[in-house]
């Protein structure tokens, strides 16, 4: 039994059953035991692989979409660029290269990385050691410094912690991680029926609602009303709002059961990116999207630096390359390929244009 494990049971025993949402903050952000805060999970050495370690041309198209967004807003200065979840630092050195090209945007810009994890902070510290320019930390968005800002958000929405509820005969209750009589961790239900939920559905049938995402969302879609900017979240998720049961834990690249071992697996849902949609719109913001990932950096130009690439690398780098375009852009394969499964979306200040990417 892990050390976070005995410390849930201990407190479900002491306070009841604890909601999903409260046991994958605990999983995932515990100060000492959480699974962000203790290791680097990214890579082929980790337990999943994200877009920017697949191909620097992920970070890069996303530069010059930066570079773009900032000029869309009429080039402010100063400007904040804003990565949420920042990884190991890998996007935003890709995105800070692609910067220097467009030395306007450069000059104009201070760096700042959301992160709760004082384990990848430092990675991203070593990553970005020759940055271009000088990179700050905070734990909240809402810490960042005021004024205009492009922010990037690459699957950190996937990684917030979400309720569910599952219709019975008597309406939709909440579900719940207690504990059973062999002393497992164990999924119930609350007593209670949940009044404010009238999604009509068959029993059994499991609603996920992500509060936290859509509150996060609300808050900076009103900044960006505010004082001006861009949002990009690129994640895994549902075009709409649909019933569904979408919890997943990884380790070591494979499927494992949530409940078995807190704090060593990750923890994600899908994203429901209608409802970030009408939280973004909610708050004034203007929404473009979601299209598909492989639809997003295609029309970015991808297929084009991936030639680039290839004119000046080796046969071996050739088909790495081959096979980057094809895991960041291809839709066949969705246990291989992010093409179709990820999607883009896009929210800005209400007097924004629509940003490339979006023509659909």
């Amino acid at each position: 039994m892990t050390a976070l494990k005995q410390e849930i049971a201990a407190l479900i025993a002491h306070e009841g059953p604890m909601t999903l949402e409260h046991y994958m903050s605990l999983c995932l952000g515990h100060p000492s035991y959480g699974y962000y805060m203790t290791r680097d999970p990214f890579g082929a050495a980790g337990d999943f692989v994200t877009a920017p370690e697949i191909s620097q041309m992920f970070g890069e198209l996303l530069g010059v979409w930066a570079s773009e967004a900032w000029r869309m807003a009429g080039a402010p200065s100063p400007a904040r660029l804003v990565e949420l979840g920042p990884g190991r630092g890998t996007l935003m050195s890709d995105v800070l290269r692609v910067a220097r090209i467009a030395p306007p945007f450069l000059d104009a810009i201070s760096v700042h990385l959301v992160e709760t994890s004082s384990a990848l902070r430092a990675i991203q510290e070593q990553t970005l050691a020759d940055a271009p320019k000088p990179v700050s930390w905070s734990i909240d968005v809402n810490d960042t410094p005021p004024g205009p800002a492009i922010i990037l958000a690459n699957e950190f929405f996937d990684a917030l912690p979400v309720r569910h509820y599952v219709k019975t005969a008597q309406g939709w209750r909440e579900r719940l991680v207690g504990v059973d009589a062999m002393g497992e961790l164990t999924f119930g239900l609350s007593d209670q029926v949940e009044a404010s939920l009238n999604v009509p559905a068959r029993e059994g049938s499991i609603i996920e609602v992500g509060a936290v995402a859509q509150r996060i969302m609300s808050e900076i879609a009103a900044r960006l009303v505010r004082e001006g900017g861009a949002l990009l979240v690129i994640d895994y998720g549902y075009l709409e709002t649909s019933l569904g049961d979408s919890l997943q834990a990884v380790a070591k690249h494979a499927y494992v059961d949530p409940l078995a071992a807190p704090g060593e697996a990750d923890l994600t849902t899908h994203v429901d990116f209608a409802a970030l949609a009408r939280a973004a719109r909610a708050a004034g913001a203007k929404v473009m999207g979601p299209v598909t990932q492989g639809h997003f950096l295609l029309q970015l130009g991808i297929e084009r630096r991936a030639e680039t690439l290839m004119k000046r690398a080796t046969p071996e780098q050739q088909r790495a390359i081959i096979d980057a375009l094809d895991r960041l852009t291809g839709a066949q394969d969705p246990r291989r390929q992010m093409g179709a499964l990820f999607k883009v979306m896009a929210v800005t200040h209400p007097d924004m244009p629509d940003m490339p990417g979006f023509i659909v």
